[in-house]
């Protein structure tokens, strides 16, 4: 009987209510605390999702382009464009060949 009589008077005890009531309020600052930085950084993951999206995108077109450019540099290696650029840029023509230009 000496026992209960001993824990219910510690119960009782103003002091005992007013430090758990700070020990609660801490908690509870803390779970508000993580709860915001948790927000915030669903956040920054969120941008940082979509800015690996654009980049990907990126990459496929620059692949896209380097696809382009090797073609076009395979084309200029060919005997069909030195002949274009010869008659388009330097006015060239076959022997026996006859260039009619229009007048401006």
């Amino acid at each position: 009987m000496r026992k209960k009589r001993r824990k219910a008077a510690y119960r009782k005890r103003p002091h005992n209510r007013a430090s758990m009531f700070f020990v609660t309020m801490a908690v509870l600052v803390i779970v508000a605390v993580i709860a915001v930085s948790a927000t915030r950084l669903q956040k920054k993951i969120d941008a940082y999702d979509e800015r690996i999206a654009e980049l990907q995108a990126e990459i496929q077109r620059e692949e896209q382009r380097a696809k382009e450019l090797e073609e076009f540099r395979k084309y200029t290696q060919t005997k069909g464009f030195v002949e274009e650029i010869a008659q388009n840029q330097l006015g060239l023509v076959y022997d026996g060949e006859i260039l009619f230009k229009q007048e401006q």
